[in-house]
Formats: C-alpha cells, sequence, structure tokens
C-alpha cells in the first residue's frame, strides 16, 4: 500500500515525503474528530466499576 502510494504521489522525493506527512496528518485528524466520537459510545468502556480496595492493616506492625 505504501509503495503504491509513493509511486503515485506527484513530485520529486521531497515533495512526496511533505505530501505523504500531509495525508497522514489528514488520516490522523479525521480519525480524532470523526471516527472515534461516532464509535465511543458503542464501546464498554465507559461503564467501568472501580472498587476501593478493603483496608488492611500493615503486617510489619
Amino acid at each position: 500500500m505504501y509503495g503504491w502510494l509513493w509511486h503515485h504521489l506527484p513530485g520529486n522525493r521531497l515533495l512526496k515525503a511533505l505530501q505523504a506527512l500531509v495525508l497522514t496528518a489528514a488520516v490522523v485528524t479525521a480519525l480524532f474528530l470523526v471516527v472515534f466520537p461516532a464509535v465511543s459510545p458503542h464501546l464498554p468502556f465507559n461503564n467501568v466499576t472501580v472498587t476501593s480496595p478493603a483496608v488492611t492493616t500493615d503486617p510489619g506492625r
């Protein structure tokens, strides 16, 4: 996939690297702003129950 993308980007090596960086930033931005918030309500991580540990005394005393 990366080879295909690299060969299809126009320009020299520096311009291709810059375009690949911009495309990567666009994908990461889209994931954080659109995909992750849309999927978040469907994940079970919002219903986490944390209980406090039992109070114990120091056995060394």
